[in-house]
C-alpha cells in the first residue's frame, strides 16, 4: 500500500465506524485499546469486539464495546491446563476461542456493517475473514507477534525446532504442513467449513498458511528491527512498531510496591502473564533462584494461589502492577515470553529472562536472545539453581545492558499508532 503521512487525519475520509475484534487474554486486549484511542483522538468511532471479561477497561478507555463470548468462558479457558502445553496449547485455544466465535463475529459484523464501517481484527478472529468474503466488509488484519507470518525463508522458531535462514527451504515447507495437519488445521477446520457451507462459501485448507492474513491489508504492531520483513510475506503487510499500553498511566504503584522498591537493591520481577492460573512450578522455582542467588523480588500474578505458601521476607507478590512505572526501577524481568512484556522491558531497558511455554512465546523469546537483550531458558530447564546463575550472568553484562539501551530508544508506541492509524484510514477509502 502507498505510504501516507501519519499526521493525517480522518478529513480524508470522514469519520469512520472502526470494529475491532480481538481474542485472547488483556495483552492482547490492551493494545487494541490503545488502538481505538488513538482512532477515536482522529474523529473516528471504534468498537472494542471482545470477551465481556473485559468489557470495564475498555468502556473505562472511553470506547464503545460489544461482547464477543462471556467471562465465564474466558475464566474455563484460563483454567484449563491444555492453554500452556507445547503441543495442546493451540487445541484448546481453537476449542473454546477460535472457532465457538466464527459465527458470534460474523453476526456481529453482519449488523454492525455500513458503508462507513471497516474492520481491523486479529488474525484469530476468523469470523472477520468469512465476513469479509460474504459481506465485503473493508478488513485489516492486526497481528502483535511476528510467529503467524510464515516465511519459507525465515521464520525464528516454531516451539523448539529453529526455522531461520539455514533451515532448507523444503524442509521448512514440510514442516508447516506437518503443523497443519497435526496441530492445526483438524481443530480449526471443521467449524469454520461448516460454517462457510451454511453460508454458501468453499471450504478452506491449511487456514494459517494464508488465510490467516486478509488480502487488503496486514498490520503488524512489532518493529522491523525485531522482526525483519520477509520476501513471501503477504505483499500487503506493514510493520507499524511496538504499541506499548498498560493502563500504567491510570493506576498508582501501591504503597507497599513502591516502599519495596526503595528499600534497596533494585529487585528482579517475575510474571507467567496475565492469563498463566497453572504455572506454580515457574514461581516456586522463582522464589528458590530468589533465595539462592540473594536477590529481592516482585512476583505478578493475577493468580494467587500458583504462589508459595510462605515468601520470603525479601520477595514480595502482586496482583498487578504497572509495567510501564515499575520496570524502569527493577534489575531484570523474568516472563513468559508474551510480546506486550517483552516490548515493555525493552523499552525499559531492562534485561529479560524469557521461559517460553507455547504459542508465539517461542519465537519471541529467540528474537530476544537473537538481539542480545538476554537469555532464554525452556521450561523444562527452569530450575532454580540454574535460573539464578543465569540471572547473575544477565546483571552483570554490560554488553546486555548497552544493547537494551540502544533498542530502547528505537521503540515510538505514539508513532506506531499513527502509522496503524494511517493504514486503516487509507483502507477505507478503497471500495467495498
Amino acid at each position: 500500500m502507498a505510504e501516507i503521512d501519519i499526521n493525517q487525519r480522518s478529513a480524508c475520509t470522514g469519520g469512520l465506524h472502526v470494529l475491532l475484534p480481538t481474542l485472547g487474554s488483556m495483552g492482547d486486549v490492551l493494545p487494541v485499546v490503545a488502538l481505538g484511542m488513538a482512532l477515536k483522538k482522529r474523529g473516528h468511532r471504534p468498537t472494542v469486539i471482545t470477551n465481556e471479561l473485559f468489557s470495564d477497561t475498555i468502556r473505562s478507555a472511553g470506547l464503545d464495546f460489544i461482547a464477543l463470548g462471556t467471562a465465564a468462558e474466558a475464566r474455563e479457558t484460563i483454567a484449563d491446563p491444555r492453554l500452556w502445553h507445547p503441543t495442546k496449547g493451540l487445541q484448546c485455544i481453537a476449542e473454546r476461542l477460535i472457532v465457538p466465535n466464527i459465527p458470534r463475529l460474523y453476526d456481529i459484523l453482519a449488523h454492525q456493517s455500513s458503508p462507513n464501517a471497516v474492520v481491523a481484527a486479529s488474525g484469530l478472529c476468523l469470523g472477520a475473514r468469512v465476513a469479509q468474503e460474504k459481506l465485503g466488509v473493508r478488513l485489516a488484519t492486526i497481528h502483535l507477534q511476528p510467529s503467524v507470518l510464515r516465511s519459507l525463508v525465515d521464520s525464528g522458531r516454531y516451539g523448539l525446532i529453529p526455522m531461520g535462514p539455514r533451515v532448507p527451504r523444503a524442509v521448512k515447507k514440510a514442516l508447516f504442513w506437518l503443523f497443519d495437519h497435526v496441530f492445526i488445521d483438524k481443530h480449526i477446520l471443521p467449524g469454520l467449513n461448516t460454517f462457510r457451507a451454511q453460508l454458501g462459501l468453499a471450504p478452506v485448507q491449511r487456514v494459517f498458511q494464508t488465510y490467516l492474513h486478509s488480502p487488503q491489508l496486514v498490520i503488524g504492531l512489532f518493529p522491523e528491527w525485531f522482526a525483519p520483513p520477509q520476501p513471501d510475506w503477504p505483499p500487503n503487510t506493514q510493520l507499524a512498531g511496538f504499541v506499548l499500553p498498560d493502563g500504567g498511566e491510570d493506576f498508582e504503584i501501591p504503597a507497599e510496591a513502591d516502599q519495596f522498591l526503595s528499600a534497596g537493591p533494585r529487585p528482579v520481577i517475575f510474571t507467567a502473564g496475565s492469563a498463566a492460573a497453572t504455572l506454580e512450578r515457574f514461581f516456586r522455582e522463582s522464589v528458590e533462584a530468589c533465595r539462592i542467588g540473594g536477590f529481592r523480588a516482585l512476583l505478578v500474578t493475577t493468580y494467587m494461589d500458583q504462589l508459595p505458601a510462605v515468601l520470603p521476607s525479601d520477595v514480595r507478590a502482586f496482583s498487578y502492577l504497572p509495567f510501564s512505572r515499575v520496570l524502569p526501577r527493577c534489575a531484570a524481568l523474568v516472563h513468559h515470553g508474551g510480546i506486550g512484556t517483552l516490548a515493555q522491558a525493552i523499552k525499559a531497558q531492562l534485561p529479560q529472562v524469557v521461559v517460553p511455554n507455547s504459542h508465539d512465546q517461542p519465537d519471541n523469546g529467540y528474537r530476544v536472545e537473537r538481539l542480545g537483550l538476554g537469555y532464554r531458558i525452556q521450561p523444562g530447564r527452569y530450575h532454580a539453581r540454574y535460573v539464578a546463575s543465569r540471572l547473575a550472568e544477565l546483571m552483570v553484562s554490560a554488553e546486555i545492558r548497552q544493547r537494551c539501551r540502544d533498542f530502547a530508544a528505537k521503540i515510538d508506541s505514539d508513532a506506531a499508532l499513527g502509522h496503524a492509524c494511517s493504514w486503516i484510514e487509507q483502507l477505507a477509502q478503497q471500495p467495498n
